[in-house]
């Protein structure tokens, strides 16, 4: 008899079909997980279901800049009101970054799409109703909470449903519908309203509401139930244990889509932060040739070519593999901490950038992008050092290479 989880009420199948004839039907997660599996119809759906918050979290990235002018202009509001707006969403998102990993351990990845959704909608509709400034903060501040929780569980469900062989393709999907969203929601905003435009960022949310009452919950988090039940409770210090310790934008997402299982996730990262780094340095040095008062018929060149090339480079690696690794590497004891963590993280650096950069460009134009280039420089010897590559290797495999003995 073929084996079904039952969570909510709802009888699961399982995700993944075996290869092999001879799968014993008493191991559920051997079935569910296996490394030499195949994609199957449910696996597609379900993730299709799931980036729908992700085309949501993009169209909230992008909004403030086309709506800029017409809320403005309707509302009424300063340019000081208006940078609050633009800012709150990534203090919603720290919120909900910090809080992800315990709801998701509570609730499930499904339950959590579900939660998401709630506060995202909320904040969608708040924002097409307002009449003045505080309404919209309220909404900003409520879809920031809703996508700080799609920031870490989309990609956690997308990576532990796939087949490993295809773990990366599918899990890329999440920065690929991003880049879409946010593709779209610059070009819808200089055609329609704000008001709108924010009713069309809510869409999704109704086609993943309704999806996900077909899609079924993560298999590994329904097997992790019981065995969570045995171990004591998770704490953030378990993190440091020592076992642990251990217009282009599109087109390059998809490209990275196939390239990810086929390079590997370190290649790709390797790229994407050298290609920003220079990217970062040709902008700074714009700005220092042009104060210099030299070559100004090249500066443009460099900060045009620097500009043009960056987002696609952190497009094709580390908009989105970095969410994908994090998703493979935590075992089940401290997934929850560990993935609040880094969403944390994230969603911190977001708000750093976000409210320093124009400090930072008022001392120096060069300064801020050389310093910028000194962080992308820093994240390539990190990725050269301590990422490991997970590619073609089942969840349980790249656990086990973190294990004391293996890291020796």
């Amino acid at each position: 008899m073929e084996p079904e989880h039952l969570e909510a009420g709802l009888p699961t199948k399982p995700l993944l079909v075996k290869s092999n004839s001879d799968v014993s039907s008493s191991s559920t997660t051997d079935v569910a997980i296996s490394s030499d599996s195949s994609v199957t119809a449910c696996v597609v759906f379900s993730t299709l279901i799931a980036v729908c918050g992700s085309f949501c979290y993009g169209c909230a990235m992008g909004y403030s800049s086309p709506a800029e002018s017409g809320i403005m202009k309707d509302l009424g509001l300063s340019a000081a009101e208006y940078s609050v707006f633009g800012s709150v969403l990534t203090i919603g998102g720290v919120i909900g970054a910090s809080l992800s990993g315990k709801i998701v351990g509570d609730k499930g990845p499904r339950g959590t799409m579900w939660i998401s959704e709630v506060f995202s909608v909320i904040g969608w509709l708040a924002i097409v109703f307002a009449k003045g400034a505080w309404c919209l903060y309220a909404g900003r501040l409520s879809l920031g909470f809703g996508i700080g929780l799609i920031t870490y569980v989309v990609p956690l469900y997308i990576a532990e449903i796939a087949p490993t062989n295809f773990r990366g393709t599918f899990a890329s999907t999440n920065q690929l519908t991003c880049a879409c969203a946010l593709s779209i929601v610059y070009i819808a905003g200089n055609m329609i309203p704000w008001r709108l435009l924010a009713f069309v960022g809510a869409l999704p949310f109704l086609v993943q509401f309704i999806g996900l009452f077909f899609v079924p919950e993560s298999p590994r988090w329904l097997e992790s139930m019981q065995a969570l039940k045995q171990q004591p409770p998770q704490k953030c210090s378990d993190l440091f244990q020592r076992k642990y310790l251990q217009a282009l934008i599109i087109p390059t997402t998809v490209m990275s889509l196939y390239l990810l299982d086929f390079c590997g996730r370190r290649p790709l990262l390797m790229i994407s932060a050298s290609g920003m780094c220079l990217c970062s340095f040709l902008v700074g040095l714009s700005f220092f040739l042009q104060n210099l008062q030299y070559l100004p018929n090249v500066t443009p060149v460099l900060a045009f070519i620097g500009i043009l090339v960056y987002p696609a480079l952190f497009s094709f690696g580390l908009g989105g593999i970095p969410w994908i690794i994090m998703s493979e590497i935590f075992p089940v004891k401290v997934k929850a901490a560990a993935g609040s963590l880094v969403a944390l993280v994230s969603w911190s650096g977001s708000w750093i950038v976000t409210y320093t950069f124009n400090f930072m460009a008022e001392w120096s134009y060069p300064g801020t992008f050389f310093i910028f280039s000194a962080i992308c420089a820093s994240a390539v010897l990190f990725i050269w050092k301590l990422v490991p590559e997970t590619k073609g290797r089942t969840l349980e495999e790249i656990q086990e290479s973190f294990e004391p003995e293996s890291c020796k």
